[in-house]
Parts: structure tokens; C-alpha cells; sequence
């Protein structure tokens, strides 16, 4: 059975759009192929990498102990076959939570590594998958940074494709955020589908 690791960066919990949007890609996941693995970086009370952390951190991998338990998530990343980040536009980009897991899981020698080349992903996982919520029109401006940064970072771990689905719009003068939220998950729906 191939592994799903589903990373909820949905702040606003189950009021959250993007929650909704996450949960109707779960359900279309085909549960006898996919084993389905959910981690909710906050819940799990990770940390930015600053002061004492961030010098335990330099500390183990000096010493090369891959297997100390705090690079249990970059562990995990690095076995999941798909990998769908959830999160909302926010502040141009997403939560700063994401940005928090994505520190935590960027371990040289686990998710990613480096040679005369430079830097290549060690990952083994074939898809990466962002969904998300805006409130406004997004898709094809410099103004939104969350998409790219995720692309950008699954040539950094590796994975084989990428793909965003939007909700878009929600909040603009006219719109029908129930329908764009519906349109947004069918899409969701189909691409699970297709895994």
C-alpha cells in the first residue's frame, strides 16, 4: 500500500475553506491503495528553528544521527509517495506554520542532499499536491507566493510533479464563494481520483 501524507496548515480549523476544500481530496482518495497518514504541524507543537532548538538541531546532524526522533517528520516526508500541503493564501503566500514544517523537514541526508552538482532531492515520493483558498484572483500574479514556494520546493525534495488547486475569489464584490468553493472541490475530487 502506497502512503499519503496529508499536512493540515488549515488555521482557522474546521471553520477553514481550505479545510473543506482538503477534506473533499481526502474523501475521493481511493483508501485501498493509500493509507492515509494526517499531521497537523501546530497540534504537533513544531518550532522555528531559532536558539536552543535550532543549535540541538546542528548539534545531531554534525554527528550524523539521522535517527534521533526529532527528524521523525522529515522521516515520514521522505517515505510518503504523495504529499498535500493544505493551507490558505495568507499574507501572500500561506501560514507561517508551513513554512515552520517545511524548516523542520528540510534534513540534509533524509529529504534532500548535496554533491559536487549541488543540491538534489532524496525524497521518494512521485506527487507533491497544494491546496488552498483565496479570497481574491491570485493564480497569475506576482502577488502570490505560496504556489511557487511549494513548486520550487518539490524540485528541492525531489518529487515528481506538482499540483495546485484554488479556490478563488471568495471574498470578491459579486462572487458566490459556495460555488467557487464547489467548482474548487470537484476539481480536488477528480485529481484524488486520478492518484
Amino acid at each position: 500500500m502506497k502512503e499519503l501524507l496529508f499536512v493540515d496548515c488549515c488555521v482557522r480549523g474546521e471553520e477553514s475553506r481550505t479545510k473543506k476544500l482538503a477534506q473533499a481530496f481526502l474523501n475521493a482518495v481511493d483508501q485501498t491503495k493509500y493509507h492515509v497518514t494526517v499531521i497537523n504541524p501546530e497540534a504537533e507543537g513544531m518550532q522555528p528553528l531559532t536558539g536552543a532548538f535550532f543549535a540541538q538541531r546542528e548539534k545531531l546532524l554534525a554527528q550524523g544521527a539521522l535517527d534521533h526522533p526529532r527528524f521523525r517528520y522529515a522521516h515520514q516526508l521522505a517515505q510518503a509517495d504523495v504529499v498535500v500541503f493544505a493551507a490558505p493564501f495568507w499574507d501572500l503566500s500561506f501560514p507561517a506554520i508551513l513554512k515552520v514544517y517545511i524548516e523542520n523537514v528540510s534534513v540534509d541526508g533524509i529529504t534532500f542532499g548535496c554533491n559536487a552538482q549541488g543540491l538534489y532531492g532524496a525524497c521518494r515520493g512521485s506527487r507533491m499536491v497544494f491546496l488552498t483558498t483565496r479570497g481574491g484572483y491570485y493564480s497569475n500574479s506576482p502577488l502570490e507566493q505560496g504556489s511557487r514556494y511549494l513548486e520550487a520546493i518539490k524540485d528541492f525534495f525531489g518529487f515528481q510533479s506538482y499540483s495546485c488547486i484554488a479556490a478563488e475569489g471568495m471574498d470578491a464584490e459579486g462572487s458566490n464563494p459556495s460555488v467557487l468553493l464547489a467548482d474548487a472541490c470537484g476539481r480536488a475530487r477528480g485529481l484524488a481520483a486520478s492518484l
